[in-house]
């Protein structure tokens, strides 16, 4: 998956950086750093707790403590306008080289989390199993990035209209 680095990112010479999933219902890159004063009502009031802030104080979704509910309570106590309700989530689950499954190691843990049932598992040759994420099933929860013993698996950004990569 691609993406473009926000003008932000490429003002402060962090074209490589990897973008960071911002809160449910937020608006594209720019207009959300535009909008969004960095008052942290919406990580008040996160009942799951996993909206923290990144290195410039803007709010970020870290599914690496918990899954998001999608009760969308931080988009209802954002007064900017940087949260709205009815964005689109592009943000959905995929996993890194590092992935235990993916180096012969039986792991599943990221399938039993997840509820949507978007990811299943292709026997590879040599005893090792490729983890498979739907994009179409995933729901960007990030309910399958905690319980991963490996720390492999990320919300990468997801833009439907591109072709689907296996």
């Amino acid at each position: 998956m691609t993406s473009s680095p926000s003008r932000r990112a490429i003002l402060r010479g962090k074209v490589n950086a990897r973008p960071h999933p911002r809160p449910i219902g937020a608006l594209a890159p720019m207009a959300f750093e535009d909008a969004c004063s960095q008052c942290g009502d919406c990580a008040r009031a996160c009942p799951e707790e996993i909206i923290l802030r990144d290195a410039e104080g803007f709010p970020v979704l870290d599914a690496r403590t918990g899954a998001c509910t999608f009760c969308r309570a931080c988009t209802e106590a954002c007064e900017t306008g940087a949260l709205i309700a009815g964005q689109p989530f592009p943000w959905r689950a995929a996993a890194e080289s590092n992935c235990l499954s993916l180096n012969g190691v039986q792991c599943r843990a990221c399938e039993d989390q997840c509820d949507a049932s978007a990811i299943r598992f292709r026997l590879m040759p040599g005893g090792s199993a490729q983890p498979l994420f739907d994009d179409a099933a995933c729901t960007g929860c990030g309910a399958c990035v905690a319980p991963c013993p490996a720390g492999a698996i990320a919300l990468h950004p997801f833009n439907p209209t591109e072709p689907a990569q296996c």
